[in-house]
């Protein structure tokens, strides 16, 4: 046991509302008798997503004496929940890849898992006369940042991951075309992101777990950017399968300055 940041609820602010409890992606919060309680230590990652999802402000992060992030509990612990609260049929929830784990509506959209189709007719393509082009977004899921996205998510399965630095979206004007394309994404930041052991646990069950087919690391020409490889690689290392790996460099400019295959 070691100290470390985790859920506090104040009982005597909270009113039971359950808005707290979609917000939660691990399933760590309940409502029990009326409050919404925290189920077990090892279930809740200290992030505070939902904290923003209280109007009462009954939700805040204590660091205390407190059993370590289980992944494998928390996998185990949702997968108890859906097999005891069926969820509602795909054709009542159009646009979900797969429902909120914990069903029902509210809370964060980070906390529910998304796909999306690519809308009939949105390719991108030169427009009539002087109309600039139509761009199209090759985002087809969410979430997209680390923490949120667990490694059973069904856009994983089988999929070309392609792990990206937060500032290269915003550099590369060409992002979605010539590196989101035909691929799932994940974004963090090595530098200001807290929870490394966290980001490395989910990268080896992502290989491991959802048996991802390539991994791609997209990274700003930094130095901290470099912390991002070294998570990417040390995945690699700790995971049974093995998957081709491919780094890429983006300059400050946007730029591709380099790629190759680790």
């Amino acid at each position: 046991m070691a100290t470390r940041k985790v859920v506090k609820i104040d009982e005597e602010l909270c009113n039971g509302c359950g808005e707290c409890v979609p917000a939660c992606a691990e399933g760590a919060i309940q409502i029990i008798d009326g409050k919404a309680r925290l189920m077990a230590d090892n279930l809740c990652d200290g992030l505070g997503a939902c904290l923003g999802d209280c109007p009462e402000g009954a939700i805040s992060i204590e660091e205390r004496e407190a059993d370590g992030f289980d992944e494998e509990a928390v996998k185990a612990h949702l997968d108890e929940q859906r097999k005891s609260s069926p969820s509602p049929e795909p054709a009542a929830r159009p646009a979900m890849a797969a429902p909120p784990p914990h069903g029902g509506g509210g809370g964060c959209p980070g906390a529910r898992m998304l796909r999306f189709e690519q809308p009939a007719g949105t390719a991108g393509s030169p427009g009539e006369g002087n109309a600039p082009v139509q761009q199209v977004s090759e985002l087809r899921h969410w979430p997209i940042q680390l923490h949120l996205v667990p490694p059973a998510a069904p856009f994983l399965k089988g999929a070309d991951l392609l792990l990206a630095a937060d500032c290269t979206a915003f550099a590369m004007a060409d992002f979605h075309a010539t590196q989101l394309k035909g691929r799932s994404l994940v974004v963090a930041c090595p530098k200001l992101d807290q929870g490394q052991e966290i980001y490395l646990e989910k990268l080896v069950g992502m290989i491991d777990e959802a048996q991802i087919n390539t991994l791609s690391i997209l990274v700003m020409e930094v130095p901290c950017c470099g912390g991002l490889i070294h998570l990417a690689q040390e995945a690699v290392k700790r995971a049974a399968r093995k998957v081709p790996v491919k780094k890429s460099v983006v300059s400050l400019r946007g730029d591709l300055l380099s790629e190759e295959w680790l």
